[in-house]
């Protein structure tokens, strides 16, 4: 019955005009009031939304939009405890579809929040809480504050990480050190919060430092140089020449890495905090502990140390060297390289040579622990005694040859042979092979010998000289021929010297290599072991020869009793002789 009174009283003109009869406002106003009652949203804000709705694969969030927005309920599977009615955050990603609804991004929001909280961080210096996740390549990835951050391995802590598995699953704090805004990077540290606590302590335990303080620490890293020691919160380095007085060649046979050891601190540098620390100080010096009783001429037995060209450092006692001078390492006077006697390593036996305990040096010799060779040389090695020695070296006026260790003779070059001329020794031998000698002479002071080869033999040239006397022709082969002459081998072994005068043939043919022709002996010298030959002289004599006897008949014919016919008779002879005498000038032209 009301509501039939209500229609009676409907103003039905003014709504079909537009004007609401209860409030007297028309249809637009009416609009804008609805409008009003909704959220204005954009595109990209992150907005508070209410859960309107949750099942298996959707969630229904409203953000007092025109519409709800459905978001996949995987970007919440994070918060199992999410109920309708719980206040979300979430990322317009646009405000109306083609179909008319909103759609939102939960996860969206969360890392546009992200990042927004670790640019915050970073600008106010603040420490976060991350949950590292993985190990990668040269570090591990954490996720702070929604957004995953590198943190580098030299950055989890002060000291050297040699195991990144055991920080996966951990939540540290971090300091947020670095970040690009282009490809939206985060580098973090957990070093740098260490550091800064690690700085006060330092500059505490440094002022309390004084030297010659012993300290306990843990070996924190070892190098080849050395070895880093953590005093509790301040390292210190002792050299590897600090780590023991005899010498190493790696640290890691005298520590081991976390050992815990006693140093003693040596010098340090408050303003850049560097600590010398020292290991081998702990103990005596070998030097004072050495031997009372140890004098020169001693023996004693150690190991090579260390090798230089001049010598060897031979460790007697642990910190204790002697030094074996290449020159006391074998009575030979050839010097090579120490490392041709010895090796680092070997264990030697060494007599002392000299020994100073105030600057702590000590020699040793090798050589001596055998008896001096040049010592009874005489006896061994007397004059014209006969041997066999090795060729060592060559020079150009002799052979050097080893008899023995330490003993070495020089045979002059022209002791190697009696009739053959060498020019240089290495024409008759070789480094290294064997050649009978004999001791010609002995100096014993200078540690020399004289010796010889050919001696070995009879001097061929007593027989020779009586064999080929002068004036007496033999036939010789041509060797070589040059500008002065000719060597002439008359025999083998035994060579004489024509000259390019005494060359010239009757018939003027020239002279080659390997020709034989006859040659007569001008001049023998035993001494010097030279012979003269003549080609020249084999053909020329013979025409000078009857030249004579054409003047001798002339002077019989001069000494007849007939003065006439005698004068009439030579001046003839006399003429024939002039014209033959002529001739052979002209032939000899």
């Amino acid at each position: 019955m009301a509501e039939n009174i209500e229609l009676q009283n409907f103003d039905w003109e003014a709504y079909e005009n537009g004007i609401d009869t209860q409030v007297g406002k028309t249809k637009e106003e009416m609009t804008q009031m609805y409008d009003n009652t909704l959220n204005s949203v954009k595109a990209g804000e992150v907005v508070k939304g209410v859960v309107k709705a949750i099942n298996k694969r959707e969630v229904i969030v409203s953000v007092g939009f025109k519409s709800d927005a459905v978001v996949p309920a995987s970007e919440f599977r994070y918060n199992e405890d999410l109920k309708v009615g719980d206040e979300v955050e979430v990322y317009v990603e646009t405000p109306e579809d083609k179909k008319g609804q909103i759609v939102l991004s939960h996860k969206q929001a969360l890392a546009v929040k992200s990042w927004d909280r670790v640019n915050e961080a970073m600008a106010n210096d603040e420490i976060v809480k991350g949950y590292i996740k993985c190990k990668t390549k040269g570090g591990m990835i954490v996720d702070v504050l929604g957004t995953e951050a590198f943190l580098p391995g030299s950055q989890i802590d002060v000291k050297p990480i040699r195991d990144y598995d055991v920080f996966v699953g951990k939540t540290m704090e971090f300091k947020i050190v670095k970040i690009n805004q282009e490809f939206r990077n985060v580098v973090v540290s957990h070093k740098a919060l260490i550091e800064a606590e690690l700085e006060a302590q330092k500059r505490e335990i440094v002022s309390k430092l004084e030297k010659g303080q012993v300290l306990e620490g843990t070996v924190k890293n070892i190098t080849s140089y050395g070895v880093f020691i953590d005093l509790g919160g301040v390292d210190g380095l002792i050299h590897i020449t600090d780590l023991s007085w005899g010498r190493i060649s790696d640290p890691k046979t005298i520590v081991q890495l976390d050992q815990k050891i006693n140093v003693v601190i040596l010098d340090f540098d408050e303003e850049k905090k560097r600590i010398a620390l020292g290991l081998k100080q702990l103990t005596p010096h070998p030097w004072d502990t050495l031997d009372q009783n140890l004098k020169v001429g001693d023996h004693v037995k150690g190991v090579v140390a260390v090798i230089a060209d001049y010598g060897a450092f031979v460790e007697v006692a642990p910190g204790v060297e002697g030094l074996i001078h290449i020159s006391e390492m074998s009575w030979s006077q050839h010097l090579r390289s120490a490392s041709d006697y010895l090796k680092v390593g070997q264990e030697v036996e060494a007599v002392i040579l000299t020994l100073d305990r105030d600057d702590r040096k000590m020699s040793l010799g090798l050589k001596q622990l055998k008896p001096d060779p040049w010592g009874t040389i005489e006896d061994k090695y007397p004059v014209g005694s006969k041997h066999t020695a090795r060729v060592r070296n060559f020079t150009n006026f002799g052979i050097f040859v080893e008899l023995e260790e330490g003993v070495d003779g020089l045979i002059h070059i022209s002791d190697l042979s009696w009739t053959k001329k060498i020019k240089h020794p290495n024409e008759f031998t070789s480094i290294g092979a064997n050649m009978d000698v004999i001791v010609l002479e002995i100096d014993k002071e200078n540690r020399r010998l004289s010796l010889g080869h050919k001696q070995l033999e009879d001097n061929p040239w007593e027989a020779l000289e009586a064999k080929y006397p002068i004036d007496s022709i033999a036939d010789g082969t041509i060797i070589s021929v040059s500008d002065k002459g000719a060597v002439v081998r008359i025999e083998e072994g035994v060579e004489g010297f024509c000259s390019a005068r005494h060359l010239l043939t009757e018939d003027k043919s020239p002279i080659a290599v390997d020709q034989v022709l006859p040659f007569k002996i001008l001049e023998f010298n035993r001494d010097a072991k030279r012979i003269l030959l003549s080609h020249l002289r084999t053909w020329e004599a013979p025409k000078e020869e009857e030249a004579a006897k054409v003047a001798k008949k002339a002077a019989k014919k001069e000494a007849a009793p007939q003065q006439a016919p005698m004068e009439k008779t030579t001046l003839g002879d006399l003429s024939a002789l002039a014209q033959l005498k002529a001739e052979m000038d002209a032939e000899k032209k």
